[in-house]
């Protein structure tokens, strides 16, 4: 059983958690953390402000519609976006973010990862939950394998 990272051990730790990226096409990443969540018993939040609703579920048009408080957010977003949303979660009080990457840049922007450091939330810059969270499938076993030792994923 792979050592899980301790930034990776506190984002998971929370039960609230929002996806922002999220389509109405279901083969994106973004809707692929969303159900993985889901399924693993986590209160979990579609951000979108495209869409009314995601995978027969209501979606969030920001962060700031969601009623209660929010720990955590997983960004699979376009770059661009992502710094937007790193504000948002300061103004939320979320202190987690986790900008997904696998291969390529994902939705990491240099800018959004300095915002982080200086509104005080905490980030994990690189790979996605389902390279974590159990079950986790052999796919993405070895896409954390191949990825840690690249230094893109937390190790």
């Amino acid at each position: 059983m792979a050592q899980i990272p301790e930034s990776v051990t506190q984002f998971l730790a929370g039960h609230r958690i929002a996806v922002a990226g999220v389509s109405r096409s279901k083969g994106q990443a973004a809707n692929t953390v969303y159900r993985k969540l889901k399924q693993a018993g986590y209160q979990v939040f579609p951000i979108n402000p495209k869409a009314s609703e995601v995978e027969g579920d209501r979606c969030h048009p920001d962060l700031m519609s969601i009623r209660g408080s929010v720990d955590g957010v997983v960004i699979a977003t376009h770059p661009s976006v992502a710094v937007d949303l790193v504000r948002q979660c300061a103004e939320r009080e979320v202190g987690r973010v986790w900008f997904h990457r696998s291969f390529g840049q994902g939705s990491v922007s240099e800018e959004a990862v300095t915002e982080c450091a200086e509104l005080g939330v905490e980030c994990i810059v690189g790979g996605c939950p389902l390279m974590f969270c159990e079950p986790v499938d052999l796919g993405h076993k070895c896409m954390r394998w191949w990825l840690q030792r690249k230094g893109r994923v937390p190790a």
